[in-house]
């Protein structure tokens, strides 16, 4: 009986750490949208005060932490993933706030994969460096071809990313993507909320995909 009290209240103080960073995080996503939307009239959120959306973004990081720290077998790799998770969450909201990725959110997961190399184990050195590139640049080829393709800040968020997870997981992330972006832009599409040329923020589907890399890629590569 002692025992479940004690893993209650652990699951509870991970939970409520989990939230409070994510809700810290989010005071970074509102900031950081309203400067960058300044003037501009960019920004879908930045002007409304704690709604629903900010709730669910708190309750994600406690459920993020608990799951990162019950999943990961060292408490290294768990935080580490846990990091990642949370740059990613950033990078979703200020993508479809604002429609940009500032270059803050780069540098984090780049320091971040500096860090992994020690905190847990994962891809070598050559396939971090591949990975870095494998997608970034043909992103960037494509972009040079055909203006406005891709916007830089997608092209660096998967460069950091891929020195993150390695080619593998970043070829895989970006398939998944790539699909469920393309599931989405074919339903604005045909609903007729937008038009052919239209732009929308794919950051958050890049970041979707490689949640999704990372949690299940492993298990994809072995199907």
């Amino acid at each position: 009986m002692n025992l479940m009290i004690v893993r209650s209240l652990l699951c509870g103080l991970l939970f409520f750490l989990g939230a409070c960073i994510y809700s810290c995080l989010n005071v970074v996503i509102y900031r950081v949208s309203k400067k960058e939307s300044f003037g501009r009239g960019k920004s879908r959120y930045c002007k409304r005060r704690i709604g629903v959306r900010d709730a669910l973004i708190t309750l994600l990081g406690g459920v993020t932490l608990l799951y990162c720290m019950y999943q990961f077998e060292t408490i290294g790799k768990a935080l580490t993933i846990f990091a990642f998770f949370a740059i990613l969450t950033v990078v979703t909201f200020l993508d479809i706030d604002t429609m940009e990725i500032a270059d803050g959110c780069h540098l984090a997961i780049l320091i971040l994969a500096v860090v992994s190399w020690f905190s847990m184990e994962g891809p070598g050195i050559g396939a971090r460096l591949s990975g870095a590139l494998c997608v970034s640049l043909p992103l960037l080829l494509i972009t040079l071809v055909i203006p406005g393709a891709f916007g830089g800040g997608d092209i660096k968020l998967m460069a950091a990313c891929g020195l993150f997870l390695g080619w593998k997981i970043t070829l895989i992330s970006t398939f998944l993507g790539f699909f469920f972006g393309g599931i989405w832009a074919a339903g604005l599409l045909l609903t007729g909320k937008a038009e052919r040329k239209e732009t929308f923020a794919f950051g958050p589907f890049l970041c979707l995909g490689m949640t999704l890399g990372l949690l299940y890629g492993q298990a994809i590569i072995f199907i």
